[in-house]
């Protein structure tokens, strides 16, 4: 994990692959804050970092270039959604002018992205548009997902009859998500704001399913994160955006034709790293996972860059 510190900037916080910093200016000179730094805060740097996790674990080596090519397709996917608000914060933003904001360091401006800080919601919004993953176990065990009925003889990797939310509280630090029913999140948010959760993921999927199809691509899958602007109460979109990271990407021709489950269903992501894990690292061992061969970094690195030139491009 990062704790480097830039000119200007505070970091505040580290997860498995994404370092937070707030500028030092807003934090007392001694260092005696308390709290969190993200309330007191109205800005903070988001920076994505080439590390790479699987199975709850952060991985060696990492990927070269990921957090740039996760970065610019997040900011790409934002630029195609202007009606959506978002979190990114922008120099003429009114709320914005009154901060002398240090200037985001040349080293991390290729994988850092300035942001308002929001009030987040404690909900992973999912939405399948196609059975597979968790999702196709469950299915199996219940005929169901997320508490929504499907119908009988789908099989892995099918189209479901119209996309589905599928939502999961987002656990604390060091538990595990928890797959949930909407009923239970309107418990958790309250009605108003859940129904806003729910609308606003399946319009953003359906868009950007569309847009994913006339560059060869199926979007199976994918899960967004929102949270509601401080000054205002709007729900905003946050986080990385149907990237290779949060998101299933299938190639059109190949899942067309493809004879079985498992070819059809090859991904734009870190598949490769998962199921090379699986194969070589017993984890009911609690072993330290297994460093990472040359040949599946540099297989991982080309899958993301493919899915960054054909969405971003057109190639």
């Amino acid at each position: 994990m990062s704790d480097r510190e830039y000119a200007g900037w505070t970091h505040v916080y580290s997860g498995k692959v994404r370092d937070l910093y707030v500028p030092s200016s807003l934090l007392d000179d001694d260092d005696s804050w308390t709290g969190d730094p993200l309330r007191l805060s109205p800005v903070v740097l988001v920076v994505a970092s080439d590390r790479v996790s699987a199975f709850d674990e952060v991985l060696e080596p990492a990927i070269p270039g990921k957090g740039a090519m996760l970065t610019e397709l997040t900011r790409w996917w934002f630029d195609q959604l202007p009606e959506v608000p978002n979190h990114l914060a922008y120099a003429e933003d009114d709320r914005l002018e009154a901060l002398d904001l240090p200037g985001i360091p040349a080293e991390l401006a290729d994988r850092a992205t300035l942001c308002r800080t929001l009030d987040m919601f404690p909900i992973e919004c999912v939405v399948r548009g196609f059975i597979t993953g968790g999702g196709w176990k469950e299915y199996q065990a219940t005929g169901a997902i997320g508490g929504i009925p499907l119908p009988e003889g789908l099989s892995n990797g099918d189209r479901l009859p119209e996309p589905i939310f599928t939502p999961a509280w987002k656990a604390p630090l060091g538990e595990h998500d928890e797959n949930i029913s909407y009923e239970r999140t309107v418990e958790i948010v309250g009605e108003t704001v859940a129904a806003q959760l729910r609308e606003l993921s399946l319009e953003i999927f359906t868009r950007a399913s569309v847009l994913a199809e006339t560059r060869g691509l199926v979007l199976a899958d994918t899960k967004f994160e929102f949270g509601a602007d401080r000054a205002t109460g709007i729900v905003t979109l946050a986080d990385e955006v149907l990237t290779s990271d949060s998101s299933r990407y299938w190639d059109a021709a190949t899942y067309a034709s493809a004879a079985t489950p498992e070819l059809r269903m090859a991904s734009f992501d870190k598949q490769i790293v998962r199921d090379w894990l699986a194969a070589n690292w017993d984890r009911s061992a609690s072993e330290t996972p297994p460093t990472l061969p040359h040949e599946i970094v540099e297989q991982t690195a080309a899958k993301y860059r493919e899915l960054l030139d054909r969405l971003t491009t057109g190639a």
